[in-house]
């Protein structure tokens, strides 16, 4: 098995289009996971195919122009943006001579790097050994091997085999840690409940800007940088309207396209927060020539964890970015829709509070009117468009 360099990694990045029209945008942003990942990129092969190759997915003539720019660039990694087999990486690696990944290990790589809390590592972790268990035979022909040696002759069990139980004790022992660390979430967040403050938790794409905005409305400090998934644990902090006293409010990870599947699993307990949450800000960046397809794939992550009927007000952040003034958007019957600000200069963050406080009486209001048992109860719904569509 090819060992990991303790310096900086020298990557070829391969990008294959089979007719999508936002070859550019994925393209860039691959580039900007990888530099994220701290590889050093150093050339990116294209190529236009009908299907992936059963084999090598890329095919034999472009393996080819891969290993002839692996070997030009003296380069240590090949990044296939794309989601490949156990076989198919096990073939590349063969015919290139150096260590393959696919977009799922370049994401799950950043998310090591990222996690900084006890849950954080506990759930980065489970990802990483249940992308694993389906790769246990990638290069590892020594492990087909069967123990030997003095008391230990006869049939046994193969190495591989012995791997793979390891794998499976470790992946049921770190279930049962999170599991104990999302009922102690699940208490916190009754505690909140019984506050009955409104609970509001950032959700958008990576990079969009969540975490700045996050600190300009709290002041909390959350590290915010310009690469994607600078942050991963969830950060919640008051925040104190005039107009409606306090609220919650919640940072969360961001999301990306094709968001690997094992790491929405394992995260499940973080991002249960945002299904249980009385509204989403969904923060766009309005400056991405991909914001509609960006919102597109944050409400699939959020269909997926069960958080697709909760309110949503959009926010278009990086304004200053576009030019247009920050505003309060509404349809013909005064319902919010989104807000436009800069997070980064402080454009229009009033016009956010404003918006939130108006959220938070109308929470107020049904309480009251429950408490005192009226039967025409306003829903919270009523105050914002709850599909946050663009």
């Amino acid at each position: 098995m090819h060992e990991r360099p303790s310096v900086e990694e020298r990557a070829v990045i391969v990008q294959l289009d089979f007719g999508h029209d936002d070859l550019a945008e994925q393209l860039e942003e691959v580039r900007l996971l990888a530099l994220s990942a701290g590889a050093s990129i150093c050339a990116v092969v294209h190529g236009r195919r009908h299907s992936p190759d059963a084999a090598t997915y890329a095919g034999k003539g472009k393996v080819g122009e891969v290993a002839a720019e692996v070997l030009a660039h003296e380069a240590d990694l090949v990044i296939f943006n794309h989601e490949l087999s156990a076989g198919q990486e096990r073939n590349l690696e063969q015919a290139l001579q150096c260590r393959v990944i696919d977009r799922t290990s370049l994401i799950l790589d950043i998310f090591a790097q990222r996690a900084k809390s006890a849950e954080g590592k506990l759930q980065v972790e489970l990802a990483q050994l249940e992308h694993l268990s389906t790769r246990l035979v990638r290069g590892w022909t020594h492990l087909e091997r069967q123990k030997g040696g003095i008391g230990l002759r006869g049939p046994g069990e193969t190495q591989l085999e012995t791997d793979r139980r390891l794998l499976g004790i470790r992946v049921k022992s770190l279930k049962e840690r999170l599991v104990k660390l999302e009922r102690q979430r699940g208490v916190q967040r009754k505690a909140r409940g019984r506050g009955e403050l409104l609970n509001v938790s950032l959700v958008g794409y990576t990079n969009a800007g969540k975490s700045t905005l996050f600190n300009a409305l709290t002041h909390a400090g959350v590290l915010a940088a310009d690469r994607l998934f600078a942050t991963l644990d969830t950060t919640t902090r008051k925040l104190w309207l005039a107009e409606a006293g306090h609220i919650v409010l919640s940072d969360t990870v961001g999301f990306i396209r094709d968001l690997p599947h094992s790491l929405v699993a394992a995260f499940h307990a973080t991002l249960e927060a945002t299904a249980e949450a009385d509204l989403l800000l969904h923060v766009v960046d309005s400056a991405s020539p991909a914001r509609d397809e960006q919102v597109g794939d944050v409400n699939k992550v959020l269909a997926e964890i069960g958080a697709a009927g909760v309110p949503q007000l959009m926010v278009l952040n990086k304004l200053d970015l576009t030019g247009l003034p920050p505003t309060v958007e509404r349809d013909e019957y005064g319902t919010l829709l989104r807000v436009r600000v800069s997070a980064r200069r402080g454009d229009g963050l009033s016009l956010l509070r404003e918006a939130l406080a108006e959220v938070a009486l109308a929470k107020n209001r049904n309480l009251r009117q429950q408490s005192s048992g009226e039967a025409d109860l306003q829903d919270i719904d009523m105050v914002f468009d709850s599909d946050g569509s663009a």
